[in-house]
């Protein structure tokens, strides 16, 4: 791709989410979704291949039919009401037609269907961009619209993801598949404490994005797209599939790890809610996802392939990490003692 097309299109995610965050309008935020979605096909499909043209086209058709919910939402409620701001959504039916169009763009169950593949059919970097960049404004909106929201279908959906995501990922071999029920699942997490705690949602999210990136830069600088290919994986870096192990296990939600920190604080906000049964449920779908996170650690780091290779590390692919990942893993595996600042500021 010319780099100054990349350019444009990075700058026009950037100007795109800056818009939805800092307006409250909801003509604006609808001009700033539409302005990330059309800048974020160019890079999914910038490599011609027919996955990749499928994963833009599913993209787009999804994005667009979501962007068409939210404006018919808006509209409906600012004929009732006069009001075309984003914090007076006050009509029932503008309510569950929001929820339905930030569950679509998300890609929380029952419209779920369309992440696993657009991810599969995108590169690394571009998917890393679709799990945490993309994710960011419709968060957002959510969390501008958090008491309007109808709490009983955020709970069922949450759950809904929690277990979608923790059961579709078990039988999974390509790895974006994989990291994509990983985020299903995670906005699950995301979800069910939205309407009691938003900034504990923002908290989640920020967390998620920080581990994911992790991920991904890793698996982008050792090249690994299916489980098959980690297996061998760490001749070509051993020190950076450790530090691998560790992040996944982060996200995996074990102590003492970073990623621990928000789904304790997501049990122990609903229990003083009095959803301790939710919380039970949601803490034991988790222990799916806890099993394929175990499955990557175990294949990246832990087990030898059935022909392993002559050498122990292989020569050609000597390069130098990133620091970026370095400074990244370490906060990924390490951020769990600031959790008394954390819960003071929350």
């Amino acid at each position: 791709m010319n780099p100054y097309a990349k350019l444009i299109f990075t700058m026009s995610l950037l100007l795109g989410t800056t818009i939805v965050i800092s307006s409250n309008h909801w003509m604006a935020i609808w001009t700033g979704l539409e302005i990330n979605t059309l800048a974020i096909i160019p890079l999914i499909s910038k490599y011609h291949h027919p996955r990749a043209i499928e994963a833009a086209i599913k993209y787009f058709l999804v994005q667009a039919a979501a962007s068409t919910l939210l404006l018919f939402s808006s509209t409906i409620n600012a004929w009732s009401s006069g009001q075309w701001d984003i914090t007076q959504l006050n009509h029932p039916i503008s309510c569950a037609l929001l929820t339905t169009a930030i569950a679509m763009k998300l890609g929380l169950v029952p419209f779920h269907f369309w992440f696993p593949e657009v991810l599969q059919g995108s590169s690394l970097t571009t998917a890393m961009l679709l799990s945490t960049v993309m994710k960011f404004p419709p968060i957002t909106i959510l969390f501008l619209t958090s008491h309007s929201l109808n709490s009983t279908l955020l709970t069922i959906m949450a759950i809904l993801s929690t277990a979608l995501g923790g059961w579709m990922g078990l039988n999974q071999t390509q790895i974006r598949k994989i990291l994509a029920f990983s985020s299903i699942s995670h906005l699950g997490w995301m979800t069910i404490i939205l309407i009691y705690n938003p900034k504990l949602t923002l908290l989640t999210f920020y967390m998620y994005c920080l581990m994911t990136v992790t991920v991904f830069l890793t698996l982008n600088t050792t090249k690994t797209l299916k489980l098959s290919t980690m297996m061998i994986s760490w001749t070509k870096a051993p020190t950076l599939n450790a530090t691998l192990m560790m992040t996944l296990l982060s996200l995996a939600g074990l102590p003492p790890l970073t990623g621990f920190l928000p789904k304790w604080l997501t049990i122990q906000e609903l229990t003083k809610q009095e959803m301790t049964t939710t919380a039970m449920i949601i803490a034991i779908l988790s222990l799916l996802g806890l099993f394929f996170y175990l499955r990557l650690a175990y294949y990246s780091t832990i087990t030898l392939p059935p022909n392993p290779t002559n050498h122990m590390k292989q020569w050609h692919i000597h390069k130098p990490t990133s620091t970026l990942i370095s400074i990244l893993t370490s906060l990924s595996t390490l951020l769990l003692p600031l959790s008394p600042m954390i819960l003071s500021i929350i």
